[in-house]
């Protein structure tokens, strides 16, 4: 096996993800198949590097919801703890209010609707979705380095922790 240095982006990534199964409940099967796929695609591609860590990745990642706290668990791939992040909710709760919505519109749009409609409704939805990751980029600087799409994929996990933290 080669060794990568410390530091290297091939190394400073996720090689798991567990969603906290107290902060979710069971979602219509949109936002099931919205979180599998979020799930594989975080795994197979990302980047992800906690600051101060010593050495580098691979990392597990373990989401929650902890009194009104988003919990970021970040271990090795051995289960050794790194650290845990806990950020505020705040941020994030008009994005992913009004991200629900816009994605109720989007799956009773692609049951009944024009694809004119349906382009424009989630064009809409990836603006939003957008918002989020660069909310969670900001709120993550300093703390773990992400890329945009590693942003994006685990937005999509907040917001099925948001779903039950919010208790809709």
């Amino acid at each position: 096996m080669t060794q990568h240095p410390p530091g290297d982006d091939r190394t400073n990534r996720i090689v798991a993800v567990t969603l906290d199964e107290e902060s979710i409940g069971r979602s219509g099967p949109d936002i099931e198949h919205e979180r599998a796929i979020a799930i594989y695609d975080l795994v197979e591609e990302n980047l992800f590097a906690p600051e101060g860590a010593d050495g580098a990745g691979p990392f597990t990642l373990h989401l929650g919801i902890t009194a009104n706290r988003l919990m970021f668990d970040i271990r090795r791939e051995d289960g050794t703890p790194v650290v845990t992040h806990l950020l505020s909710l705040s941020p994030f709760r008009r994005i992913v209010k009004d991200y629900f919505m816009i994605c109720d519109s989007y799956y009773q749009a692609i049951r009944t609707a024009t694809p004119d409609k349906i382009e424009a409704i989630d064009m809409g939805r990836r603006g939003i979705h957008d918002e989020g990751s660069h909310t969670l980029q900001e709120r993550l600087k300093g703390k773990v380095r992400v890329d945009f799409e590693t942003s994006r994929r685990l937005f999509t996990l907040i917001t099925v922790l948001h779903w039950k933290g919010e208790g809709q």
